[in-house]
């Protein structure tokens, strides 16, 4: 049996589910992984979008940029159309999060679309969430704008998290709590429109 980096196991399931980006094929998202590429894509975003499939037999869509997009697609739009989709974002802040301007347009059309988010604070605190002045003085960001990172740093700041040492955690260990968390958050989601569903027919 073949595994991967971490030890687990590798299933095989369709093409189809393995990709991910099924939404050009209509199919819709279960969770939204906001990170920081430079940091993050190659280890904790790519190992949890890779034990999310695992857990749920291929059934969880998650959108991962670099494997829920395909050349020639438009990145506002893919990006707004996965964060409207998701049943919960998982936003992965990291040493280099605050030099991405779509990592901060991302967490706040999260919070804005009230979301289910998992905070996961890679090599940093959850205090050290706070708008770097830089940004703020720069000139590539409206007012407004400035105002929505501060907002959704604000909410996630207060926001129940997992945090991980990479020089002293354990890297599976994470990735199994925030798989863990992420497929109970979405089951919780689910459950929400069958007892309504229940309710309207008594």
């Amino acid at each position: 049996m073949m595994r991967n980096l971490l030890g687990y196991p590798v299933e095989f399931v369709d093409e189809e589910q393995m990709s991910g980006g099924s939404s050009a094929r209509g199919g819709a998202y279960d969770v939204f992984i906001n990170h920081r590429g430079l940091d993050t894509k190659h280890n904790v975003a790519r190992l949890l979008y890779d034990r999310l499939l695992q857990l749920s037999g291929g059934r969880v869509r998650s959108f991962l940029d670099n494997k829920s997009m395909r050349p020639g697609d438009r990145l506002e739009e893919s990006i707004n159309a996965g964060i409207g989709q998701c049943k919960v974002g998982v936003a992965i802040f990291s040493k280099h999060y605050f030099d991405s301007d779509f990592c901060l347009h991302e967490l706040a059309s999260l919070v804005e679309a009230r979301k289910v988010i998992i905070p996961i604070f890679v090599g940093v605190k959850p205090s050290e969430l706070v708008l770097p002045q830089a940004v703020v003085d720069s000139n590539a960001h409206a007012p407004r704008d400035i105002e929505r990172f501060r907002v959704a740093l604000r909410e996630v700041k207060y926001t129940v998290g997992i945090t991980y040492d990479p020089a002293t955690g354990d890297l599976a260990d994470l990735v199994n709590k925030a798989a863990s968390a992420v497929m109970e958050r979405i089951q919780e989601t689910e459950s929400v429109p069958r007892r309504q569903m229940i309710a309207s027919r008594l």
